[in-house]
């Protein structure tokens, strides 16, 4: 079965251009270093999975002309993942019932005060989604096809970022800096691998070049793509920097496997 991958949003929490229209050492003329903030879709038999709420949720969705959304995955409780949660209440009109939601318990102790209105009646205004627990491994079917999402949790600065690794063969880590020596194994020789790279120095809660090319020798992946990235990660300039297996991501991106 095939399934389709959308990289929604690659860009750091300011996203490029900054708020402010610094574009910091990424050329503006090319489309590829306009970043909205991470968010990715999967899409398999018609039905839409979603992993995060970026604030730019709405001109993500809009520009990759996404007209339903099934479900969403999150991978943590910060803002840049979450702050687009209230747009998901068009798809509660569309469909007349609540999108299943599905977080960690950090994440979903945080979705539950910060969005309550989204969760319990509040006001005039009904609940838009239901929160589930994260699974050790989570089975979606539909018309005898399925997908599998397995969660496993990863190093983010002080805190547990939640990677997605579907059907086996494609994992989401899009804020990392460090892969657990006990869940290794669960990342190796994959056919592709969507990786946290901010910047080329280091930092304390996501990867740099250094390391992921590091981890890459590792783990071999057949493909590597590159998200989270500032507005340090110029396309063009960093793309020649790297191996041929190796490429930066671009909002809009798409492939299949």
């Amino acid at each position: 079965m095939s399934v389709k991958f959308t990289i929604l949003g690659c860009g750091y929490s300011m996203g490029v251009p900054r708020i402010d229209g610094n574009f910091g050492k990424c050329d503006p003329k090319n489309k590829k270093n306009y970043r909205t903030r991470c968010s990715a879709l999967l899409t398999f038999s018609n039905k839409n999975i979603l992993i995060d709420t970026s604030p730019d949720l709405r001109s993500q969705l809009i520009n990759n002309n996404v007209k339903n959304i099934d479900s969403i995955f999150y991978t943590h409780a910060h803002a840049d993942q979450t702050h687009g949660i209230n747009d998901l209440r068009v798809f509660y009109l569309k469909n007349k019932k609540k999108l299943s939601v599905y977080a960690d318990i950090s994440t979903k102790k945080y979705l539950l005060r910060t969005f309550s209105y989204c969760f319990k009646p509040k006001s005039e205004y009904p609940p838009i989604l239901k929160m589930n627990d994260l699974k050790k491994v989570h089975v979606f079917r539909n018309k005898n096809k399925l997908i599998k999402l397995l969660p496993i949790k990863v190093q983010h600065g002080n805190i547990d970022s939640i990677s997605y690794i579907i059907n086996n063969k494609c994992a989401y880590v899009s804020d990392v800096n460090k892969i657990y020596s006990n869940d290794i194994k669960y990342f190796m020789n994959l056919k592709y691998f969507i990786v946290d790279c901010l910047r080329f120095k280091s930092h304390y809660s996501h990867f740099n070049l250094n390391e992921v090319l590091n981890l890459i020798n590792l783990i071999k992946p057949q493909k590597t793509i590159l998200t989270n990235l500032n507005n340090e990660m110029d396309y063009i300039k960093l793309k020649k920097k790297l191996p041929k297996n190796v490429v930066p991501a671009f909002d809009g991106m798409t492939f299949s496997f």
